[in-house]
Order: structure tokens, then C-alpha cells, then sequence
């Protein structure tokens, strides 16, 4: 659990280290540009470390069922050894994956404007630029998005809806709330995540404005990750007390 955790943890540092300092030097320089080669590496770091935090999450999903209905087999069905195998099976997937939809779209010729309505580069946005008919495109995006999305949150589901039934026949009340207690910190990284990609990547881009993307995607890629490390900290009583706390404090402010 603690080495995908750790992987979680360096993709949501780098994710937001890919579109933060850009964005927040744009906004305070009154500079809003980027080269053809920056936006394209910008593009490329944000979709890998989006691919490969897809395929965490559930590998994360597949650590925790594991866990939970056969945990004396835990160590040996999960051990480093194949836990760094599985790490490495999606960096490399999402690097493969974010190479080729990188490519792809930057070669669409653009004919007018080179403004994007966005605060970076990112496929969706890259394609509406073009003057080229775009659909057969969008639809092996939709295509990728269904294996990189669709697939691993239907296993995830899968995987707690197993859990949630063995947790169930528990006999110990103590151990129910344990189990409960380690999984819920996932499942809400998992909603916060999967939730405003899927409906980016799932629907053509005709079907939503630029600002509801905008704001999905600050809500996905730059709170997300600023929450992650408090949601898996709230299992820890001293920080469960201190949020309680502070959240006293601002209501009686």
C-alpha cells in the first residue's frame, strides 16, 4: 500500500508541477504564451501522469481487495517484487499512451487562430484549433478513454463492491470499521479523479463549453492533488482532532 501510495503522491506533485508554474507565471507577467515545443511537452508530462495515475488508482482498488479478502495470502500475492512490476507497468503504459496522443494531434494543421481558451495545452483544447475535420479523432480518444477510464473504474467498482461483501460476514464490529476506515480514503480519491475526466474525455468536445473544462480541470488536476495527502491522512486520530478543530474554529468565526 505505502509504494502505491508513494507513487501517488510523486504524480500528484509532478501533475501539479506541469501545469502550476506556467500558469501562475502567465498570470502574474501578463505573458500568456507558449512555444509549439513547450506546449507539446506540456501536453505530453500532463497525459502520462494522468494515464499512470488512472492505472494506480486501481492497482491501489486491487491492493486493498487483496488485503481484505485474503489477507494471509496478502504477502505473497502482493509482494514488493510485483508491486514495483505493476508501478512499472503503468509508467510505461501511460508514457506510451500520452507519446502517441501527443504526436497525433500536434501534427492537425491550424489555419486561423492560435489562441486556446485554456490556462495550458491539452489535447481537447489543441484540437479545436484545427482546420481539419477532427471526429475520427475524437472518437479514438473516446476509444482510450474508455480503456484508461471506463475499464479501471468498473474494476475498482468491482473490487469494493467484493470488499463491501466481505465486509459484511466480519463477526468483529472493530475490524468492519477498520477495513471501512482504509478503504474510504481511496474511494474518494477515486471520485474526485475518475469523475470530471470521464465527463471530458467521454463526450466530444462540441458537447461543453471551454469554461466547464476549465473548471473541471482545476477541480481535478490542481485540488485534487492539493487534497489527496489530507484524505489519506484523515485515518490518523491527531489529524482527524486537528481538522475537527479547525473546522470549530471557523464556525465559530
Amino acid at each position: 500500500m505505502y509504494i502505491l501510495l508513494s507513487q501517488l503522491s510523486l504524480i500528484d506533485l509532478t501533475l501539479t508541477s506541469t501545469i502550476v508554474p506556467k500558469m501562475a507565471s502567465n498570470f502574474f507577467t501578463g505573458r500568456k504564451t507558449i512555444s509549439w515545443v513547450g506546449c507539446g511537452t506540456q501536453s505530453f508530462f500532463f497525459l502520462m501522469l494522468g494515464m499512470s495515475e488512472c492505472l494506480i488508482l486501481t492497482l491501489m482498488a486491487y491492493d486493498r481487495y487483496v488485503a481484505v479478502c485474503s489477507p494471509l495470502r496478502y504477502p505473497t500475492i502482493v509482494s514488493p517484487r510485483v508491486c514495483l512490476h505493476m508501478v512499472a507497468a503503468c509508467w510505461i503504459g501511460g508514457s506510451v499512451g500520452s507519446f502517441i496522443h501527443t504526436v497525433y494531434p500536434m501534427h492537425f494543421p491550424i489555419c486561423g487562430s492560435r489562441e486556446i481558451h485554456h490556462f495550458f495545452c491539452e489535447v481537447p483544447v489543441l484540437i479545436r484549433l484545427s482546420c481539419e475535420d477532427t471526429s475520427a479523432y475524437q472518437l479514438v480518444v473516446v476509444v482510450t478513454s474508455i480503456v484508461l477510464l471506463v475499464v479501471p473504474f468498473s474494476l475498482i467498482t468491482a473490487s469494493y463492491t467484493l470488499i463491501f461483501l466481505a465486509v459484511l460476514r466480519m463477526n468483529s464490529v472493530k475490524g468492519r470499521k477498520k477495513a471501512l476506515a482504509t478503504c474510504s480514503s481511496h474511494l474518494t480519491a477515486v471520485s474526485l479523479s475518475f469523475g470530471p475526466n470521464i465527463f471530458i474525455y467521454m463526450t466530444f468536445t462540441s458537447s461543453h463549453s471551454p469554461e466547464q473544462d476549465q473548471a473541471l480541470w482545476v477541480f481535478s488536476n490542481i485540488l485534487t492533488p492539493l487534497l489527496n495527502p489530507l484524505i489519506y491522512s484523515l485515518r490518523n486520530k491527531e489529524v482527524m482532532a486537528a481538522l475537527m478543530k479547525l473546522m470549530g474554529r471557523c464556525g465559530a468565526s
